[in-house]
């Protein structure tokens, strides 16, 4: 008995048409009878009641009919299995993440992914929410790492909140503290008169700083903007003015910055893991969106 047999058998039981048949598995006609004829030989039993426009099984391709399904579906989970194997052995992860993830949370995570994966090559974008999003929607990504909520008119993505992260102040312990010496913390309307270094456009902790600061009364004044995540923390360190960064940035980053926390409500922001709504991740995004979630 042969696995192609078997699947010539299923696709004549279920389409009760030969020439249907052979066209549903790609087959020719004439060949496709043959095999038919050829298992029912090995069987030693009729499979088919073969009448003019009709085809019904027999009693025996009744009985046959449910074990072939069987056999065959089993033969599809384990091709899918060994398929799914062979992907965390070689392949790529393309995951997009913001410029502070991949400095605070993403290192230990890729290092353990990697450990265990060696064969995986992974490929970081490194981007804004809104960047990331449209790098999504276009397939250019598996997964991303982006800030809750998501801009609107924003593509069908699946999103699961991984982490809600504090905003802290970081500033050049040279320089003078935040709100005056001695303070333990500071207040989003004591930084009005500091001169803030700034992301560029497009960063979501640029459009929350500025936000928070207009709904304290004032209007935030740029020393520098316009840099990325080492830019503005080596900006703050040389003096040139106080940035608001996540708290994860701040404690892995902390050498040459004095951090001082936000006095409640304080600011804080929602990570989530996003990926396309109509697309599943292949299976080595999926252990590593595993991974991320279990941190």
């Amino acid at each position: 008995m042969q696995f192609q047999q078997l699947q010539y058998f299923v696709a004549v039981a279920e389409t009760r048409h030969f020439t249907r048949a052979a066209e549903l598995v790609h087959v020719a006609q004439p060949s496709l009878s043959q095999q038919i004829k050829a298992l029912e030989r090995e069987l030693g039993a009729d499979l088919f009641l073969r009448a003019r426009g009709n085809i019904a099984l027999t009693d025996a391709g009744e009985a046959l009919l449910p074990l072939a399904r069987r056999i065959l579906a089993d033969a599809d989970t384990a091709r899918h299995e060994v398929q799914e194997l062979v992907q965390l052995r070689s392949g790529r992860v393309r995951l997009g993440a913001t410029p502070s993830l991949c400095t605070g949370l993403l290192p230990d995570v890729l290092r353990a992914f990697h450990d265990r994966y060696p064969g995986i090559r992974l490929m970081i974008e490194e981007s804004g929410s809104h960047d990331l999003v449209r790098e999504l929607a276009r397939g250019v990504l598996d997964l991303a790492l982006i800030v809750l909520p998501l801009p609107p008119a924003s593509p069908a993505l699946t999103t699961v909140e991984l982490l809600r992260e504090d905003l802290v102040v970081v500033s050049s312990p040279e320089a003078q503290a935040p709100g005056g010496p001695g303070r333990r913390s500071v207040r989003i309307a004591d930084l009005e008169g500091e001169r803030l270094v700034m992301f560029r456009h497009g960063y979501d902790l640029r459009e929350l700083t500025v936000a928070a600061c207009r709904s304290a009364g004032f209007e935030p004044d740029f020393a520098v903007e316009g840099g990325e995540m080492d830019a503005v923390l080596g900006f703050v360190r040389a003096g040139l003015g106080v940035a608001v960064v996540p708290r994860m940035v701040a404690t892995r980053s902390g050498r040459g910055l004095r951090v001082t926390p936000l006095a409640r409500p304080g600011l804080s922001r929602t990570i989530a893991l996003a990926h396309r709504s109509d697309v599943a991740p292949p299976r080595a995004a999926r252990e590593l969106q595993r991974m991320l979630l279990e941190r």
